[in-house]
Parts: structure tokens; sequence; C-alpha cells
């Protein structure tokens, strides 16, 4: 019978040169799991690889193109043939004895993993590959948006501010007639409402899947006082379908409940829709609301002028975030800019992570 072992090691060679970090410490663990699987199994062999040559969800999809051409097999679909307690040892080989040269193999994995998701947080949305897109989802998923407060009419014990009479005359009751200390209050804060309408039409479809996921990210973090709308050839509320807590579903649930995606654009008549049967009646009363549109307008851009002027005398602020505004050499002259500038606040770019990461601070700070 012929020795396996050129084989497998030429395999992790093979996969070194798709992109995936095997290291020497990695190889060696994957050597240990074949003699413990039976290796005429495509199955176990497979898994074999796979718990101990992978150090992260990227390398999947790589080591699965490189097995089924170096073995000539399809990628079994799942881990039946393998027993939970066999792929724990091998999982647990990978681990050991990370010392010496493996060590610095890993710190130099984390560098390059940090370098690249600095990268990605610079790229255009709409430009990004498959995976780039998974990874994208995995730094959505760890923004912590803070939302934008307002001074409430309650007041709130505080160590300085304004005299407190109720509980000063409480505590001096309690000791004896004397004022031993001064209470003091100042006002509390509340949550201040935050409104993102989302353009869902066929120029800003490369882009509608990123930001919808980004409005789940801002809806999670306050369920209470933020609310999401999709603009289009209509207007549909997804604020529900956005609180739930797993995002595959909550996209699931937006996706079935928008019923223009990639359809024209109407973006005076949706406001108009938007102001008479919501806005006006108090979402829209002292918020903070943010437009992610191109601006291009197929309907008239004088309503939505009309209608961004009625928008702007009940809001508090009214961003709007374009994707292509961060490009070089962009100037607003699409219609529905050029209607939308003298009635909003700021024009903000929002083609990509950081541009987003930016749009909050921008909302926080309202």
């Amino acid at each position: 019978m012929n020795d396996p072992l050129p084989g497998l090691v030429g395999f992790a060679t093979a996969l070194r040169e798709a992109g995936v970090p095997a290291g020497p410490q990695r190889v060696q663990a994957y050597l240990d799991a074949v003699r413990r699987v039976d290796v005429a199994d495509v199955g176990q062999l497979y898994w074999a690889g796979r718990v101990t040559l992978c150090a992260d969800p990227d390398d999947l999809p790589r080591y699965d193109d490189a097995f089924a051409q170096w073995f000539t097999a399809e990628p079994p679909p799942k881990p039946a043939t393998v027993s939970r307690e066999k792929r724990a040892r091998m999982a647990a080989m990978s681990g050991e004895d990370r010392q010496g040269g493996d060590t610095q193999v890993e710190s130099e994995e984390l560098r390059v993993a940090a370098t690249d998701a600095e990268l990605l947080r610079q790229r255009d949305l709409a430009e990004l590959t498959a995976a780039e897109r998974r990874h994208l989802r995995e730094l959505l998923a760890v923004l912590k948006p803070v939302p934008p407060t307002r001074k409430s009419l309650r007041q709130k014990p505080a160590k300085t501010g304004a005299l407190d009479p109720g509980r000063t005359l409480r505590r001096m009751l309690a000791g004896g007639g004397e004022p031993v200390r001064l209470a003091h209050r100042r006002k509390s804060t509340r949550p201040r409402k935050t409104v993102l309408l989302l353009d869902v039409s066929g120029s800003m479809s490369p882009y509608a899947d990123s930001l919808l996921r980004f409005a789940h990210v801002v809806v999670r973090r306050a369920p209470g006082s933020v609310e999401v709308f999709t603009l289009g050839t209509r207007l549909t509320r997804v604020s529900r379908q956005l609180r739930q807590r797993d995002p595959e579903r909550a996209m699931l649930a937006a996706g079935a409940a928008v019923p223009d995606f990639a359809g024209g654009t109407r973006l005076g008549e949706t406001l108009r829709v938007f102001l008479d049967r919501w806005g006006q009646r108090g979402i829209a009363r002292r918020a903070v609301v943010t437009i992610f549109s191109d601006g291009w307008e197929r309907g008239d851009p004088s309503l939505l002028g009309e209608q961004l002027a009625r928008l702007r005398r009940l809001a508090h602020a009214v961003f709007w975030v374009n994707p292509h505004a961060g490009r070089d050499g962009y100037a607003p002259v699409q219609s529905g800019i050029a209607a939308a500038l003298p009635h909003i606040d700021r024009l903000l770019a929002g083609h990509s992570l950081a541009t987003l990461e930016r749009l909050l601070v921008e909302i926080r700070d309202a």
C-alpha cells in the first residue's frame, strides 16, 4: 500500500498556496488527526483537515475548493461521519504547544487579520466580494451605537445643581430641624427619537443589504426610540421586523415586508406619505432623521423640496447620507440632492463602514 504522507503534506502545501495559513504546527496536528480516522472514508478525512488546518471562517471556502481539487471529491455536507469525541480531540491538537515559532505565526496572522479589517472598513460597500460581505456582517455586529438624548422635564437627584427643596426639607426633619446637608437636583435625559429612511430603489440596490443590516444594529441598540422605513415607489415601515435579535431572520422578515426592492424612486411622494401618516403625528417631532439615498428622483423635485421643508420644521436634525458623496470629484447635481440641500443639516458620505461609523457619531452628537 502506498504511503499517504506525501499526498497529505502536498495537500497542506496546496492550502497555503490558496491562502490558508496552515503552519507547521497545524500540519502536524492534521497528520496526528489522520492517524486516528479511516483514511479511506472521505468524510472523516475532510473533517480531520477542516478542524485542524482552518483558523478562520474565511478559510473554509478555500479549504473546500482545495479539498475538492486535491482529492477529487465534493466536501461532505455535514459532520455525521466523524464522532463528536474524535472532532474534539482533533480540534484540541491544533491548540497544543503554541510556543516557539508557532506563536510568531499566530501573532502574524492576528496582525494580518487586523489589517484586513481596517482595509475593509474603507472599502466601498457596493464592491465587496461574498467573503468580504460575511466579514462586514461580523464588524457590523460589534458596533455600539450611542443613541442621541434630550433633556427631560423630569428631574433626578444630583451632587450639584439647583437646590431640591423637598428632599432638603425631609433631611432637616430627619435631623431634628437642622439643615445638615443640602440636596440638589438636575434635569434627567431621555433617548431622542431616531428615524432612518432607506432608499431601496434600483440605483441603491448594491447598498441596500448593508444599510438594512446597519439599521438593524441601530434598532437593536435602542428598540424603543428608533424607527426605520424604506423608500422606493412606496413607503414601508420595517421597524418591527428589524427588532428581531437574529440578524438573518430580521433581514428575511424585512425583505418579505418590502414589495418594491430595486424598483423606481419617488422620494417626494414617499416622504409626503411618511409625514402625513407618521411624521406629523409624532415620529418625526424633535427626532434625528437620516435619509439614505443617492438622490435620483423620478418624480417632481419641487415636491421633494416641499416635503423636506416640512420635515425640517418638525425634526431636531435632518441628515442626508449619499453613498456617492465620498468619491473624488462628486458634485451634488442630481435633481433630488439639489432640491434637498437647502433643507438638510448635513450631506454625508455613506459608502463604507468607516463613513457609517462617523454617521453614528453625528447622530449621537445631534
